[in-house]
């Protein structure tokens, strides 16, 4: 285990995840272009959700990076990257199965979101998040699902349009389940920590 946490803060694995997490950010936000341009300007930092969720991560991984830790960053990254990874999984393949077909794009997307959900959590031992920055963290999340669903902001998919409502509701429910792995993972302390 110690070889593998070892591995992981190896300074070209940490390079090589920055660049890919650079490069998935890019071309999220220009798959969400034709949306950002008629969203509302005060509503723009809650819709492009997975390029945001992969944007405080890279900043993650520059002060990894650096030798520091950035702990709110940390906290709104694990959070957004399993819950917006799950999100766009599970949104794949519920339009492959209401279209009847997944196509490469769809494979790329499921692909890409899982590493996201996975990365997220992996770096789990290596944050030092704080309880006041995962509630900040949950407040984001929560004011994202609510500008996405109660405002009709949330990421277009056209094929799902009439499955809004539950989709929104399972979206918060995500939420609060990503909030709780991520207490789980790095605030909660271990049986052994609770008898000390």
């Amino acid at each position: 285990m110690n070889t593998i946490l070892m591995l992981m803060r190896h300074r070209s694995v940490l390079w090589m995840l920055l660049i890919i997490n650079i490069l998935g950010t890019i071309y999220g936000y220009i798959w969400y272009a034709e949306q950002l341009k008629t969203t509302p300007w005060y509503f723009l930092p809650f819709v492009p959700d997975s390029p945001t969720a992969s944007l405080f991560f890279v900043f993650v991984l520059i002060a990894f990076l650096l030798e520091r830790n950035w702990p709110l960053l940390e906290a709104l990254a694990a959070i957004t990257l399993f819950k917006y990874g799950i999100w766009a999984v599970a949104m794949n393949l519920l339009g492959g199965y209401v279209s009847g077909s997944l196509t490469w794009v769809n494979y790329m997307l499921i692909f890409s979101h899982l590493g996201m959900a996975i990365e997220g959590l992996l770096y789990a031992p290596f944050y030092r998040i704080k309880r006041w920055h995962l509630y900040v963290a949950a407040v984001w999340v929560i004011h994202n699902e609510m500008i996405d669903y109660l405002f009709d902001m949330e990421p277009t998919y056209s094929v799902l349009d009439m499955y809004t409502t539950q989709i929104g509701y399972y979206t918060f429910w995500l939420s609060i389940v990503s909030i709780m792995i991520v207490y789980q993972l790095t605030i909660r302390p271990s049986a052994a920590d609770r008898l000390k």
